[in-house]
């Protein structure tokens, strides 16, 4: 099992080297971008579940009790405290609180959306710049040694392919990814905006 596991690791260790200088950007980018992935995927499923419904939402706001974070850590519950911890006890001004909530609300759910979708389209540019870095490489050894070298001729060609596959494997599911997220936040933000316009007559 240990050989198998060195053996995989020195396989992907000599493709990121036939790859070029630009695999290293790219390992780079894949990684954080991935880790916002899996925090926002998280972060996004929690409000989901474990909610309350907009009429417990209203028992809050009308006691002006906070809901159990323990026990409810779905978006209503959140936009509730949130709303609450805020609020002065004056109607007209609390309706500002509440629409300043939404927003706030918001802001939250696209965090770091953005920057996902700018390392998932970034990372065909990395590849296709591994692809000019590798043919010339390639025309390098050409003007030195002709075409009658194709060993030397095949290691910038690899680096061009190489560098090419490895950003569209970062960028395909990256883009789905944040395609995704994007839809969960906008149903999301749906439900942020229906609680707090539902909530606007009870302040």
């Amino acid at each position: 099992m240990i050989l198998i596991i060195r053996e995989q690791l020195l396989d992907t260790l000599t493709y990121f080297n036939h790859g070029g200088i630009v695999m290293f950007p790219l390992l780079l980018s894949s990684v954080v971008m991935w880790v916002m992935i899996i925090n926002r995927m998280l972060y996004l499923g929690a409000l989901e579940k474990y909610d309350i419904i907009r009429d417990e939402a209203k028992e809050y706001i009308l006691h002006d009790r906070l809901p159990d974070i323990g026990k409810y850590r779905g978006l209503r519950a959140r936009f509730v405290s949130m709303f609450l911890k805020k609020r002065c006890g004056k109607s007209e001004i609390d309706q500002y609180i509440l629409d300043e909530t939404v927003m706030s609300v918001n802001t939250m759910l696209d965090q770091y959306l953005a920057y996902i979708g700018v390392l998932a389209a970034v990372s065909p540019f990395f590849g296709l710049l591994g692809t000019v870095t590798g043919m010339m490489t390639t025309f390098d050894i050409i003007s030195v040694f002709g075409t009658g070298n194709a060993k030397a001729m095949a290691g910038g060609i690899s680096e061009a392919l190489i560098s090419t596959q490895t950003g569209l494997l970062v960028a395909i599911p990256g883009l789905y990814m944040h395609n995704l997220l994007l839809l969960k936040a906008g149903r999301l933000k749906q439900i942020a905006a229906s609680t707090g316009y539902y909530l606007r007559r009870f302040v």
